[in-house]
């Protein structure tokens, strides 16, 4: 054997210089014991069993059901998303009509759906072409205009109040109180007359501070009804359902043959069109012999309440779903046009979801104590407030000042 050092030997490599790591185990892994099943069970599942393919080979086809409920599922998801969309541009829109300054005198906050509000819902007397027969005079789109957007009567035109209607919506609240336009109310800076007559002397701005005053309560919201949006509204949601106690029989305007409107209903449910719903909503006087009206606001008031649950319980009848869905976008668009109103895109459809599963009042109306003229007392506005918020009122209600 040469000697090691043996020039003749080839030299030895040097050993590559590496570093060496050792884990340190874990606390949990230092206590459990070695898991060889559970290793078997890995290497048989990667193997694959006989028949079918390995882990992480080519993957069994979904089934074609799957692929087209998810489809289905994707599509239906979006009609939603338009339909929301719809509404919340259009409720926009009509926010942005609202004369200047109403606002001013609201309390109202964009959290409706935790904090329930007081809406005040007004119409006005001012009659659009289409709905004002030959006897009605036709107001100009001036006019007409002015008294959607809130704006106190402008010259040359005249109007006021024909709708006071409160909601109370919020969370899962939803109440209704209706004030006879006739009632005898003080308005602020003016003389004390009919509380609908505030409207013809400051617009809608006037009215709140007048119904305020009158109820002791806060007005949060207002809601200024468009007649040709919301004639288009109940066709597009297919009418509405009202139960009525007593047989109805009104011409307005003239009646039909006069080219106005005109009415006959039994007692008991119909599904009115929108024409038959705002001549239900207008009528006062009862011509079909039975269960005469007083010939006041108040026969009437109650017809407008059974027109707003009408619609409600449209849109919420689990009967109804298919069809509210199909027409999901249409509706979106035409429910905010019925109202210019002060809640927006925000606010409108939190709205929307506490009259959806709110439950109704039923209809509540102001009583008088006297027709001629129409005063109200005010114990009987301290009743109705406390029923209509669920306490009593802030201050201290004014009511009629002879009631």
């Amino acid at each position: 054997m040469p000697p090691a050092d043996d020039p003749g030997r080839p030299e030895r490599p040097e050993p590559p210089d590496y570093k060496v790591y050792r884990s340190r185990p874990g606390l949990l892994s230092r206590l459990r014991k070695p898991d060889v099943g559970s290793l078997r069970d890995r290497m048989r599942r990667r193997q694959g069993a006989p028949g079918e393919p390995p882990e992480g080979g080519p993957a069994r086809p979904r089934p074609a059901w799957r692929r087209v409920l998810k489809w289905v599922a994707l599509a239906a998801l979006a009609w939603i998303l338009i339909s929301f969309l719809a509404f919340a541009i259009s409720a926009q829109i009509q926010k942005f009509k609202l004369a200047d300054g109403i606002t001013d005198v609201l309390g109202g906050n964009p959290f409706l759906a935790v904090n329930p509000q007081t809406i005040l819902v007004l119409g006005t007397d001012v009659r659009p072409s289409g709905l004002a027969g030959p006897q009605s005079e036709v107001a100009s789109q001036e006019c007409v205009d002015a008294a959607t957007a809130g704006d106190a009567p402008p010259a040359g035109c005249s109007y006021r109040a024909d709708t006071i209607l409160l909601v109370r919506a919020g969370g899962t609240t939803f109440r209704k109180l209706s004030i006879p336009r006739d009632t005898v109310a003080a308005i602020p800076g003016q003389a004390t007359g009919p509380i609908n007559a505030a409207y013809a002397e400051g617009g809608a701005r006037l009215e709140v501070q007048t119904v305020e005053q009158f109820l002791g309560i806060d007005v949060d919201q207002v809601s200024l009804v468009d007649f040709n949006g919301f004639r288009d509204f109940i066709n597009a949601i297919g009418g509405v359902k009202v139960d009525l106690d007593t047989p109805v029989c009104s011409e307005i305007s003239g009646g039909a043959e006069n080219g106005g409107f005109t009415l006959k209903l039994d007692a008991g449910e119909h599904t009115l069109d929108a024409d038959q719903a705002l001549t239900l909503a207008r009528t006062r006087e009862n011509t079909c012999g039975t269960g005469q009206f007083t010939g006041t606001d108040l026969e009437r008031t109650k017809f407008q309440q059974d027109v707003l649950s009408g619609i409600k319980d449209r849109l919420t009848d689990p009967l109804r779903i298919p069809y509210n869905f199909i027409k999901g976008p249409i509706i979106g668009w035409e429910a905010p046009k019925a109202m210019v109103s002060s809640m927006g895109a925000l606010t409108m459809p939190q709205l929307v979801l506490s009259t959806a599963i709110g439950g109704d009042s039923g209809t509540d109306v102001l009583r008088p104590s006297s027709l001629s003229p129409l005063t109200v007392p005010v114990a009987e506005c301290q009743r109705a407030v406390h029923a209509f918020l669920g306490h009593d009122p802030p201050r201290a209600p004014q009511c009629s000042p002879s009631g």
